[in-house]
């Protein structure tokens, strides 16, 4: 797999760089800052279009019925995860985007900071931090603890 392969997975939802730089790293044996550029590079990819769009799509599809159980599930998580964001928006919105985990990361941080209305420039600083933290992360795992993430080797 090329590296510019692995900047296009990396800026996929669900996988983002949290999949991409240990594939990078552990089982194509790229060098590590050159693979954690590239994923950094495409998981930022869709944020702009997320913080800019995102919000006007989901309200024109809220005016269809059957979307309802879609925009209903994206109501609840919105609202459970906002609460978070209330009192240090920036702040949170960098943590939530810069823990690797699942549910965490660009698409999910964007969507919240589109749907919570906060300002664009702001979010999207605050998204290139956290992605920013989540690649160094995952980087240092992958190299230090790569029996950890090694399992990937067995795919």
């Amino acid at each position: 797999m090329s590296a510019l392969e692995l900047l296009i997975y990396s800026a996929i939802p669900f996988t983002e760089q949290r999949v991409t730089i240990p594939l990078g790293i552990i089982l194509y044996g790229y060098e590590p800052l050159y693979i954690t550029l590239m994923c950094f590079v495409g998981a930022l990819l869709p944020a702009p279009f997320i913080l800019l769009f995102f919000k006007k799509a989901y309200e024109t599809a809220q005016q269809f019925k059957f979307l309802d159980p879609l925009t209903g599930f994206v109501d609840k998580k919105v609202r459970k995860r906002s609460e978070r964001f209330e009192l240090y928006r920036e702040l949170a919105l960098i943590a939530f985007v810069g823990i690797p985990l699942p549910g965490t990361g660009v698409w999910t941080g964007s969507v919240i900071a589109a749907l919570l209305g906060l300002d664009f420039k702001k979010s999207m600083l605050c998204i290139i931090i956290g992605n920013l933290i989540s690649a160094v992360i995952l980087m240092l795992l992958s190299v230090l603890f790569p029996a950890i993430l090694g399992t990937i080797k067995t795919i």
